[in-house]
């Protein structure tokens, strides 16, 4: 994690401009958030479960300004931590959350979510936000809710919440995707625009197909470089050597990625055409392993495909087939 942080304040300049860069930020959505206020139509946030998420969403807002009311968990002492975190305060009635918010946060696992909206559906919940954070759910989760007069909305926020206490901290770079009600998805696309986030909108139907490729590029990735370290593994490297000896190489390459986008950034043996390589490559791995360099082989010969349509890859092809 350390690292992960001392990259990237080394690839944005030194740590004091990163910092005055959030702090300018942080500053302005102060103000933003102080002029709702006076307007009288700040929302009132009130968040369900004490999970990376909800201790991230809650402190990135009320460090933002924002009137984060409080959390409800139905393990209280986490309710009370996430509440002391956040500098809000911690419900054990949910009832009572629910009635001093206008926004719910519901960030549970995905398989909670269904169950909360049903305990919190029989409460008055006429014009409120009810909104969850699951990449995978679109709003259909909130089963009748036309009938209570609430408004439903799935968030996703494209990030790793890899720790509770310091995730937020990366949330001011972070896109968001919204669905759901037109009135929820203008108030909340308002406000993440408000903290300097780029919202993008997502359709109900496409919901698994976004969460399918953020999954691909999450966690997909670390399989993939999982079977390297374990090949390299094969020939004598320990797993923290491997690590080790190719973080430059992974970092470099995903950057170029970032930077130049995936045609621009390809190289290696079959974007160079190199069948005898590649047929090397092939003969020092087991079945397992050659069915996965296979698969992949084939997706990178297509974009090699697009960066050199002059080159014949025929070969390269039937190698892989």
């Amino acid at each position: 994690m350390v690292m992960c942080y001392y990259m990237t304040l080394r690839l944005r300049g030194t740590v004091s401009d990163f910092y005055g860069a959030v702090s300018e930020q942080l500053t302005a959505a102060r103000r933003l958030a102080l002029l709702a206020r006076r307007r009288g139509d700040n929302m009132k946030i009130g968040i369900i479960g004490s999970g990376r998420v909800g201790y991230s969403m809650g402190k990135y807002l009320s460090v933002g300004g924002e009137d984060v009311i409080g959390f409800y968990d139905r393990h209280p002492k986490r309710a009370d931590d996430a509440a002391a975190f956040t500098q809000t305060k911690s419900f054990s009635d949910l009832s009572q959350l629910v009635e001093l918010s206008d926004t719910l946060f519901i960030t549970t696992q995905d398989g909670e979510i269904a169950n909360i909206w049903d305990c919190i559906s029989k409460y008055d919940l006429n014009n409120k936000i009810i909104s969850h954070f699951s990449g995978s759910l679109s709003s259909d989760v909130f089963q009748g809710i036309d009938e209570t007069g609430a408004k439903g909305l799935s968030i996703h926020p494209m990030l790793a919440f890899s720790n509770k206490y310091n995730s937020y901290l990366q949330l001011n770079e972070a896109f968001f995707t919204l669905e759901g009600n037109d009135d929820a998805v203008r108030t909340m696309s308002a406000i993440l625009e408000a903290h300097g986030n780029h919202v993008l909108h997502v359709a109900k139907e496409d919901k698994a197909l976004y969460h399918c490729a953020t999954s691909v590029l999450s966690n997909h990735v670390v399989a993939v470089l999982q079977s390297g370290y374990e090949m390299l593994e094969a020939v004598g490297f320990s797993t923290e050597d491997a690590i080790r000896a190719t973080a430059n190489l992974v970092k470099c390459n995903v950057e170029n990625v970032i930077e130049n986008g995936p045609v621009n950034a390809l190289t290696g043996p079959i974007e160079r055409n190199d069948v005898g390589t590649v047929r090397k490559h092939l003969l020092s791995l087991n079945d397992v392993q050659k069915a996965r360099y296979c698969e992949m082989g084939m997706k990178i010969v297509e974009i090699a495909m697009e960066k050199h349509p002059e080159k014949d890859y025929e070969d390269m092809i039937s190698l892989l087939q």
